[in-house]
């Protein structure tokens, strides 16, 4: 083992330098290293990973994997699952530890601990309250809700997680996006005044005593801020101009735009119908720009068109962080024998988290 690299040393590396060098360590560490891409990464980045899918899918892929290095190019809650569901056995790698999501950040262990806290002067949450958190969340929620009573759910499997909920206890608190919770709710038949919006800015949610009481789902008041640039004119211009064309959106979309689109479903979902389309279809997608431009490539020769919803360039500036410099700087490291940037959740935190996780897995087998 030698000293281990500085960042400083690859900051200002040309990415042509960076693909050889990544090349290069990959071929050294062969079978020892699995580089997991989800699909919001640049593509820059992308095409270096040997597995890639959504977050719960590569963690998944992660616990699967002989791997001794799990290099995750994603966001800090995915690498965080797949130490949890590795049980700390794999070294699991993010490049850059500013990769995060802001999301994420809107909820966390103090401000749900107040919430609980504060539901608890009404009812007995632990008796009456499912707690639910999107994967999308940090380690410490997701102990929260192993530790309550409650589970993790996904964009595709919210509507099981959320049935197998409310067949426990007559309500749920649903963080940290508003949106997923509110569009799967409505799905169920869920009114929009039984889904209640917890501002945690606020004293009580900003709610009186009578919306917390009839309410089915408190919704925690985050939002992808990705998915928060899509707006319902984009739709209506689309079909003014394409009156055939079909729209597609991602569940942490606003209640307007998923009312307004055709198909609403996780990434997986909208990968999968875009690709079953038929030639001369024209498809506007509400998600992530790097997702949008990859399946338009993909989709062009098959005579599929696919645009993006907005005519605004959206970019997730956290999982943008990524880049081709941080990946080959983590690489060339584990060449010299030195990993940086592990993540390693505590077990007091992974355990109950654990015990959340494979909840879900168990409702939606």
């Amino acid at each position: 083992m030698s000293a281990a690299l500085k960042i400083d040393q690859f900051s200002l590396m040309e990415d042509g330098e960076c693909d050889a060098r990544i090349t290069a360590a990959k071929a050294i560490l062969g079978k020892r290293l699995a580089i997991l891409g989800h699909h919001y990464q640049r593509n820059e980045v992308f095409k270096h990973a040997d597995y890639t899918g959504d977050s719960l899918k590569l963690s998944q892929l992660a616990a699967d994997s002989d791997a001794e290095y799990i290099v995750f190019c994603g966001v800090h809650f995915m690498a965080e699952v797949a130490d949890i569901l590795t049980f700390g056995k794999r070294s699991v790698i993010l490049p850059d530890l500013a990769a995060g999501c802001s999301m994420a950040d809107m909820a966390n262990l103090v401000k749900v601990r107040k919430c609980w806290d504060e539901i608890s002067t009404l009812l007995d949450p632990d008796e009456h309250v499912t707690p639910v958190t999107y994967i999308n969340s940090a380690a410490d929620l997701k102990a929260f809700c192993g530790s309550h009573g409650g589970i993790v759910c996904t964009s595709s499997n919210a509507r099981a997680v959320l049935e197998w909920s409310f067949a426990r206890r007559e309500k749920v608190l649903f963080f940290p996006d508003q949106h997923l919770g509110r569009n799967t709710g409505l799905k169920m038949g869920l009114s929009l005044e039984q889904m209640v919006t917890w501002d945690f800015m606020k004293p009580r949610g900003g709610l009186s005593d009578e919306q917390i009481r009839n309410a089915k789902i408190i919704l925690w008041k985050g939002f992808c801020s990705v998915h928060q640039m899509f707006q319902p004119a984009h739709i209506d211009n689309f079909r003014k101009l394409n009156p055939n064309g079909l729209v597609i959106s991602h569940p942490e979309n606003s209640y307007e735009v998923c009312q307004k689109s055709d198909f609403v479903g996780s990434t997986e979902y909208i990968l999968r119908t875009v690709r079953g389309s038929q030639p001369g279809t024209h498809w506007l997608i509400g998600t992530e720009l790097n997702l949008v431009n990859r399946l338009a490539d993909e989709m062009k020769p098959k005579g599929v068109t696919v645009q993006f919803m907005s005519p605004t360039v959206c970019m997730c500036s956290t999982m943008f962080r990524t880049d081709p410099q941080h990946l080959a700087w983590c690489l060339d490291n584990l060449v010299a024998g030195n990993v940086v940037n592990r993540i390693r959740v505590p077990e007091a935190i992974a355990e109950p988290a654990r015990k959340a996780l494979n909840l879900m897995l168990e409702v939606v087998d």
